[in-house]
């Protein structure tokens, strides 16, 4: 911690040190040919920030977009179309090496991480965009990280809004005004194939099955919802609408699905994959789905980003903040809770005690009421648009 702490102070220095040569990264360009963005935070941060990356290819569809990640990035990201070049994050040093050999015109980050601005600005890039919390004193944003922002464009971010819409205010630096914020991913050919033999094997049809994706676990453990109570809900999709459980979880999730599967009624149809699919297939599965239901977690964001209707348990997290928002998403929240203990900018801050309380009062019945809705209107629209359809047919045939 210390030699950290050090080595921050040494690099901040080599910062002030550098700004009377180079000056502050804020120069804009008439055109932007190579422009670097380094998405943070976990899986769901990730897909949300694609609309980022939707943006700037729309814009600038002949500049080449690279973005600096780890594997887990570059497997989220791939086969969507919005990555041209994907620089592995290594070293401090490696990585301000690649950067510059890239020549970026334009690169932001959508966290308030002090080394990754760093290596933005010892790069030599003319243009960083970087946020700057304005209205909460967030534990991620560090004293060096405040100072070094000063050096970039600084957008304010609001702690409690949605950070989606947030992400994208910080491509306004190159005119960029954009609010649009659907989720954008794809999948490879080779997922889609083993998907699709999958499903055949386990006597699935998307076209006709109602199949349900249920994930018992999360990545942050405060989060967790009993897995009793997803087992319960289980046997009420299987009981009530006939549904097909698919459960949905990595390789360092099966002593939650164990657990679900160990209260579940052995007649309801369940499906575990629990650590069988990488992260590439899991995007294909996903897109399959006709329902997604589990605690505010990553894979609910992919379901998003497929147009999949999801039942977000939030527990102790800010609904406004980051969950899959629209008519075919639906949140359930505690309803005596007063605030979130938690916002998409406080995730290691927040007081645990009742950050615990607020997933734990969540029932079983808050959840089934929330899916009775979402099905009901889902039934509904498709009932209105078959009834739609019907109606051009019958016009088309009497024109004829």
């Amino acid at each position: 911690m210390l030699i950290e702490r050090i080595n921050r102070i040494f690099i901040l220095a080599l910062c002030f040190f550098v700004l009377p040569i180079r000056g502050r990264a804020n120069k804009k360009q008439s055109s932007y040919s190579n422009i670097l963005i380094i998405p943070s935070g976990k899986l769901g941060d990730i897909v949300c920030a694609t609309p980022v990356l939707y943006a700037v290819r729309q814009k600038f569809p002949e500049a080449k977009i690279f973005v600096l990640g780890n594997k887990m990035v570059k497997a989220i990201l791939g086969n969507s179309g919005l990555v041209d070049v994907y620089i592995d994050d290594e070293s401090f040093i490696r990585n301000i090496l690649k950067i510059r050999k890239s020549k970026i015109d334009f690169g932001l980050t959508n966290g308030s991480g002090f080394m990754k601005l760093a290596e933005l600005y010892l790069s030599g890039i003319p243009l960083i965009s970087a946020p700057i919390v304005v209205n909460d004193n967030i534990i991620q944003e560090t004293k060096p990280y405040k100072l070094l922002s000063k050096f970039a464009v600084r957008t304010d971010f609001i702690s409690g809004d949605y950070m989606p819409r947030q992400y994208l205010s910080l491509l306004e630096p190159v005119d960029i005004f954009e609010d649009k914020t659907e989720k954008h991913l794809g999948f490879s050919k080779k997922a889609e194939e083993k998907i699709l033999k999958f499903l055949q094997d386990k006597n699935l049809d998307s076209k006709t099955d109602l199949i349900v994706g249920i994930s018992p676990s999360a990545g942050n453990k405060i989060k967790l919802w009993k897995a009793e109570r997803f087992a319960q809900i289980a046997d009420y999709l299987y009981q009530r609408y006939n549904a097909k459980i698919v459960i949905i979880g990595g390789k360092g999730d099966i002593k939650e699905t164990e657990e679900m599967l160990k209260y579940m009624n052995k007649d309801t149809f369940s499906v575990d994959t629990t650590g069988v699919f990488n992260i590439d297939e899991l995007k294909g599965l996903v897109s399959k789905l006709s329902l997604f239901v589990s605690v505010d977690t990553g894979p609910i964001y992919i379901s998003e980003a497929f147009n999949v209707p999801t039942i977000d348990i939030v527990g102790p997290v800010d609904e406004n903040c980051q969950p899959p928002i629209g008519a075919f998403h639906k949140i359930v929240k505690w309803d005596k809770r007063e605030n979130p203990a938690m916002t998409a900018l406080t995730m290691r801050n927040y007081n645990y005690k009742e950050a615990r309380a607020q997933t734990d009062n969540i029932t079983v019945e808050m959840v089934i009421e929330k899916i009775d809705e979402l099905i009901l209107f889902i039934n509904k629209k498709s009932k209105s648009f078959l009834l739609e359809l019907k109606n051009i047919l019958l016009m088309d045939f009497f024109f004829f």
